[in-house]
């Protein structure tokens, strides 16, 4: 199962700070804690996202098209970062996310979302 696994963006990360002496070891750890991804077979694609101040939201409503420059507002509800993981099942993903480091200098969160897959519309699909 493919799942994309969200790290939440705090004030910190949202302020775009960029890695100082203090940060190096947090920083140095998610490489090796990647590396071990990787080498497990587990990622698939990952990555950190420039703060919401730097991105752009297009809301739809029927035709019309509204174009929302950021940065956005609940910090806690945005993303600062990713990865696209292929697990076995949601537990494996959990028992991952448990070994990870802490992505930020204080509290921070991890969300785990699993992709759909083809298998879940088969029974969407109309027989003959």
């Amino acid at each position: 199962m493919r799942v994309m696994v969200f790290v939440k963006a705090t004030e910190d990360s949202e302020k775009g700070l960029f890695p100082t002496a203090e940060t190096a070891a947090m920083f140095e750890a998610m490489g090796k804690f990647n590396e071990e991804l990787v080498n497990a077979g587990i990622m698939l694609a990952g990555d950190g996202l420039k703060p919401s101040s730097q991105g752009k939201r297009i809301a739809f409503d029927g035709p019309g098209r509204t174009v929302i420059d950021g940065p956005f507002a609940e910090t806690r509800e945005l993303v600062a970062g990713y990865w696209l993981w292929e697990v076995k099942d949601m537990d494996e993903a959990v028992a991952w996310v448990k070994r990870c480091p802490n992505p930020m200098m204080g509290p921070s969160e991890i969300e785990i979302r699993p992709l759909y897959e083809m298998a879940d519309f088969e029974s969407l699909t109309p027989r003959r």
